[in-house]
């Protein structure tokens, strides 16, 4: 099989038209992941006997001729903080290095109900905390484009697989740009969720009224496909929202209509020359086929980083305090009966968290801790309102508000592997555009500006915010966009 470029639209097409067969497609990408991924590391482990499993009903309903799911044998990526009965799922940290998933996420279930097969685990920064997949426990993934270089973080594995069609879709998480700010490094399409569009039941938590679940894809369309799939109402997630997804009128004469904002605060100081000049061409590609765009104003961007800095490692500290040795125990049995319990604690935490998950927990215990609670976390999520009601009035469409912002993934491309490891706060300004659309829990679009492979230069994406619930503007318009640069 080819699989450059392979999309879910042509890979169903292919199983239609009985061009191979769903267990055949699986061997043949496990062939290329043991041949690929030596060099990229995008896995952490692969679900063999599962996907096979998997591609075999697929199989079986085709030659009885039922109608299959879109999904159906499509063979999918998904991020090792999101739970696959029986299967491991370590959110890339040795505390959970044995930990085997006694249930599905509520998005797995609901794939696995489409019939998509899971071909393994993808590489993470640990618990989600990073931008660069360095924090993993257990390797550190490459960009596709550049082996020298980080994919993005948290979501890189997924990010890598994608671009090195190691997979043809993917499943991530968003905390603070997770999954758009990888995208973007890997010249792929990805998809934040409005906060409460997909179930966040089995995922693992890092900061909960900020992750969500979404899709890493190889192009709006797939994205699209994969978050109809999982989008919905979910009774074991009491955030999640029934809002079913609004169709996506693709009639272009509708699709221009949508206005277009830049916001002047993600336009100053601190953006990559490179970075600055791709962006100018994504805003002129869409001036030139007909949109609106105007300068708005987000005042409060400026303290997004700080306020997001004090509410996620509060909520890490919360809910990283139940890996405490005994139920997702690293220990033998022997090992415990011979130790206090404040010994064992020391000891699992102490060994089983990595550098930056420990950072973090310390600076979310102590903007909890007595006397410090209002004046940092009670204060930031005082702040998180004005950031929230900043994005409210640019959309307001009574004050002739914007109804798409535009602005850039990240203030560089993809910088190289150990470049900032050694200063936190360099690593934390990657997701400085991405982490205002968690705090306001708005749902974004990661793309590249243009199709950069075998082009010598690195990715870069452009991000598009909606309104809550609006997923359908913005990926009307990226649709659009993609197949304007596609016929160029």
């Amino acid at each position: 099989m080819n699989f450059s470029g392979l999309t879910i639209k042509k890979f169903h097409q292919g199983l239609i038209n009985k061009e191979f067969s769903a267990t055949e497609a699986t061997k043949d990408f496990f062939d290329l992941i043991e041949e690929k991924d030596k060099e990229i590391n995008a896995y952490l482990r692969l679900t063999k006997d599962l996907a096979l499993s998997q591609a075999r009903l697929t199989d079986g309903d085709l030659s009885e001729e039922k109608n299959i799911n879109i999904l159906s044998g499509v063979p999918l990526a998904v991020k090792d903080n999101i739970l696959i009965e029986d299967e491991l799922c370590a959110a890339a940290s040795k505390i959970l290095m044995n930990y085997r998933a006694p249930y599905d996420a509520t998005v797995i279930d609901k794939l696995k109900k489409a019939g998509a097969v899971f071909l393994g685990k993808t590489n993470m920064d640990e618990f989600a905390m990073g931008s660069s997949t360095e924090n993993s426990a257990f390797k550190i993934t490459k960009n596709p484009y550049d082996l020298e270089r980080v994919p993005g973080g948290s979501s890189g594995g997924s990010a890598a697989a994608v671009a090195s069609d190691m997979c043809v879709a993917a499943l991530g998480s968003d905390t603070g740009g997770s999954i758009t700010q990888p995208a973007g490094f890997c010249g792929v399409v990805g998809l934040k969720p409005t906060y409460g569009a997909v179930s966040r039941y089995g995922l693992i938590a890092m900061a909960s009224s900020l992750d969500r679940i979404g899709p890493i894809a190889k192009t709006v369309e797939d994205a699209e496909i994969l978050f109809r799939e999982i989008s919905g109402k979910d009774e074991f997630d009491s955030t999640s929202v029934d809002s079913k997804p609004q169709t996506v009128n693709y009639k272009i004469e509708d699709i221009k209509k949508l206005k277009i904002g830049l916001p002047k605060e993600y336009f100053i100081g601190g953006l990559d020359n490179y970075v600055s000049s791709e962006i100018k061409k994504a805003i002129s590609n869409l001036k030139s086929i007909g949109f609106e765009i105007k300068e708005i104003s987000l005042p409060h961007t400026e303290h997004a980083l700080s306020v997001y800095y004090i509410i996620m490692p509060a909520e890490v500290s919360a809910n990283l305090a139940r890996f405490d040795g005994i139920r997702y125990s690293r220990i033998k049995n022997a090992e415990l009966r011979m130790q206090n319990l404040k010994d064992i604690y020391l000891k699992q935490r102490g060994e089983g968290f990595g550098d930056e998950v420990k950072r973090r927990i310390i600076l979310g215990t102590f903007v909890l801790s007595s006397g410090y609670y209002d004046a940092y976390y009670n204060k930031a999520q005082k702040v998180r309102s004005l950031i929230k009601n900043d994005f409210d009035k640019a959309f307001d469409p009574s004050a002739d508000g914007v109804d798409v912002i535009l602005t850039p993934v990240s203030p560089t491309p993809a910088f190289k592997i150990g470049e900032k490891t050694s200063d936190p706060l360099s690593m934390y300004l990657s997701d400085i555009f991405t982490i205002p659309v968690n705090l306001a829990g708005l749902p974004a679009l990661s793309m590249p500006v243009r199709n950069y492979k075998n082009s010598g230069n690195l990715p870069v994406g452009f991000q598009l915010i909606g309104r809550h619930f609006k997923e359908s503007d913005i990926l009307g318009i990226g649709k659009y966009y993609e197949e304007m640069i596609n016929n160029l």
